[in-house]
């Protein structure tokens, strides 16, 4: 049913949508994600946290802390699977110089008395040729560009259950400096205090994050101490040390609410993680917070005199908001926390990458000038994003993400990009490019319904779910490329805000909707609303009430039209069997306004592989008769199986009303989703809810949205879908 076109109408079309060659600048585009626990098995708890690569940049190393082991990944067109080394512990960080990794374990029997051992692993024979114990909890470690040294925080980490995660908790961290030579069992280590120096806890440093300059100068943050120090790696001395100090950040969404509202104004301690140095005089931070704060900033800082010489203020909430990724619910507690920086140079262009954990998202900055950093592009990742690796020798960047959850059907991830000119895959007929979807700066996400708007051939609308306050229709531009949300509407109930769980929308002909809202099968109904073109709800209609007790929490996902004025009909479409139903049917219910009548048919369900279920997740009408539904299981990536379109012929169904025998329509599969999931690297995603035809015969196009919950235990990602012409 869905084919691209060819011909004059489609080069005239694409052609508004594409950028020229020409002028294209480089950009990173993802090509791969693969699950780490492909090196394992699916049963196992997995997690890539840090990763580092041959100087050729065809073998990562990474760290798998649950599984206490690191794992290897081949490069190339795919990441691969490379297998896994048992560790004594658990790696907390891992860094290569020529066959060798140098991988930090944590040994430790409890926080009060903390061990570790830094391991010396063999690349090319995958065993472990020299182990040097550490006499602390290990965290972050790093090798100097000459290959003489390497240094490790040991930051014997405060036990967050004692004192409400208080310090100073004993005993304090320090710094570790190792002596490569050739010889691997013979390399000396050195250890530095870093007590002292800090203001918050001199006697507990709490050493998180380490990066080693040309000039052999390891910058050290003392995170919840607020602190960074400079160390020299061949005397072992600190010859700097200076407060990451506090950050105003004005503009700032400090309510978890369900609602986008940037009024606050917030002052609070950097804290910062990671840092990096944008060159030998200049240092950035990623400004987590940990204790007491977390300016959701990220920070450069010049190191011989520590001032601040760039705050990224709350640019990296707009940019989370512009690409429908912002966390909603970390609005009260550090935001989209910054996490993750490495810098790196490819060709002859300084990048600095930026790790946003909640927000699933790595913001990538041109800092050619390490003084005024310029935000170029924001890339999506697994949910976690920890490790961050530039591999200038095959101009790649890969994305450890570390958060694994079977009961979220979550996987921690490699996820490869590719610095190109070339322009992103992005037309009319398909799309391939990261991001799909924008805006301006209204906060978008969990797009749970799809509509094409009567009359109109280049926009349609959305409708967001319960994962945002108030309910809001959103009005996407689909000829730009990537497609952008350009206006909202709020919708409103006696004059006031109003939020359901809008699942569905239909715009109508008179210039009004209908939004499908999903019951809980308990206190909450489920709704057929009639909307006014102004957002106004101006009519709420039930189920009738024999149908409406057979509810479970699996109610309305979509609503489509057929017909107008007297003739016009609504249907809506049932996610999975309710309570009256045969096994393997769910419903598709029929309303027609001008008599206030419903009806009923049964749509039979895939039958689910194992461990998963299928229901429907939307239906919008083709023309008056025929419909198309859009069926999927439950599952996430590898797992994935039936994310799948259905035509089905209404012309001859004659819907009962409530009690009567159901007739079960008849489907025939008019597009599978998968392959569009997975274009430009991406992992499945589990939710594709939103579908939407555009024009009308013969020049109609099919487009589709993914919900990502609102960044609530899922990936976070917004995705469009342009799935081609309809013949």
């Amino acid at each position: 049913m869905v084919r691209l076109c060819t011909g004059l109408v489609a080069v005239v079309l694409l052609a508004s949508a594409a950028p020229a060659q020409a002028s294209a600048p480089q950009r990173f585009q993802r090509f791969d994600t693969m699950s780490v626990f492909r090196n394992t098995s699916a049963a196992e708890h997995t997690a890539s946290e840090i990763a580092a690569a041959t100087a050729d940049g065809k073998l990562v190393v990474y760290t798998d802390s649950p599984g206490k082991r690191i794992g290897f990944a081949k490069t190339g067109q795919k990441l691969t699977p490379d297998g896994v080394l048992a560790m004594p512990g658990e790696p907390t960080s891992v860094d290569i110089i020529g066959d060798l990794a140098l991988v930090a374990v944590n040994t430790s029997e409890s926080f009060t008395n903390p061990s570790g051992r830094l391991l010396v692993v063999d690349l090319e024979k995958r065993t472990t040729i020299a182990t040097h114990e550490l006499g602390g909890q290990p965290d972050s470690i790093d090798i100097s560009k000459d290959g003489r040294y390497a240094a490790i925080a040991i930051e014997n980490e405060r036990d967050e259950d004692v004192n409400d995660g208080a310090i100073p908790q004993a005993p304090g961290g320090f710094l570790t400096i190792v002596d490569i030579t050739k010889d691997p069992k013979s390399w000396q280590l050195r250890k530095v205090e870093l007590a002292g120096i800090a203001e918050v806890a001199p006697t507990d440093p709490e050493p998180e994050y380490v990066s080693i300059n040309g000039r052999n100068q390891v910058a050290v943050t003392l995170q919840e101490n607020n602190h960074i120090a400079i160390v020299d790696l061949r005397s072992g001395k600190v010859v700097r040390h200076f407060s990451a100090g506090t950050a105003t950040v004005k503009n700032t969404d400090t309510e978890d609410d369900g609602k986008f509202d940037p009024s606050e104004t917030i002052t609070v301690p950097r804290e910062p993680d990671a840092v990096a140095w944008l060159d030998d005089n200049t240092l950035g931070t990623a400004d987590e917070g940990d204790y007491l704060g977390g300016s959701r900033t990220w920070t450069v800082f010049d190191a011989e005199s520590g001032k601040v010489v760039f705050s990224s203020g709350n640019e990296l909430q707009q940019i989370a908001v512009k690409q429908g990724q912002y966390p909603d619910g970390r609005s009260d507690n550090k935001g989209v926390e910054p996490e993750g920086l490495a810098v790196a140079t490819f060709d002859r262009d300084r990048y600095a990458f930026v790790g946003l954990e909640r927000a699933n998202l790595v913001a990538v900055y041109d800092v050619n000038n390490p003084r005024k950093p310029r935000f170029l592009q924001a890339l999506p990742t697994g949910v976690g994003p920890e490790g961050l690796l530039p591999i200038p020798a095959t101009n790649t960047l890969v994305v450890a993400a570390e958060e694994d959850s079977a009961e979220d059907g979550i996987r921690s991830s490699l996820s490869g990009y590719k610095l190109t000119r070339t322009p992103l895959q992005v037309s009319l007929q398909r799309n391939q490019g990261t991001p799909s979807i924008v805006s301006d700066g209204i906060n978008f996400g969990a797009l749970s319904g799809l509509s094409g708007i009567p009359g109109n051939y280049r926009d349609v609308v959305s409708i967001t779910d319960a994962a945002y306050t108030p309910t809001r229709i959103l009005t996407i531009d689909t000829v730009q490329a990537p497609a952008k949300v350009r206006k909202e509407l709020t919708l409103t109930k006696d004059g006031q805000p109003a939020s359901y769980d809008g699942e569905g929308i239909a715009a109508r002909k008179n210039n009004g909707y209908w939004v499908a809202v999903e019951g809980d099968g308990k206190q909450k109904p489920n709704l057929l609303l009639e909307v006014a073109a102004n957002g106004a709800v101006t009519k709420e209609i039930p189920l009738p009430e024999a149908v409406a007790k057979t509810a479970t929490s699996n109610g309305f996902e979509g609503v489509t039209t057929t017909g107008s004025g007297k003739n016009e009909q609504v249907w809506l479409a049932v996610q999975r069997e309710w309570k009256a139903d045969k096994a393997g049917q769910a419903t598709l219910a029929r309303y027609t306004p001008a008599t206030g009548e419903w009806a009923f048919a049964a749509y039979p369900l895939d039958a689910p592989q194992a461990g998963a279920w299928i229901g429907l997740s939307e239906i919008t009408a083709l023309n008056d008769r025929t419909l198309l539904v859009l069926e999927r299981d439950n599952q996430r990536g590898d797992a994935a199986r039936t994310k799948k379109v259905f035509r089905v012929d209404i012309g001859n169904l004659k819907p009962v009303p409530a009690g009567a025998e159901k007739p079960v329509v008849t489907k025939k599969l008019a597009e599978d989703l998968v392959p569009a999931l997975q274009a430009g690297g991406a992992a499945t995603h589990d939710k594709p809810e939103g579908l939407a035809v555009i024009g009308t015969w013969p020049l109609q196009r099919l487009v589709g949205v993914v919900d990502n919950d609102g960044l609530e235990d899922a990936p976070g990602e917004s995705v469009f879908l342009r799935l081609g012409w309809v013949r």
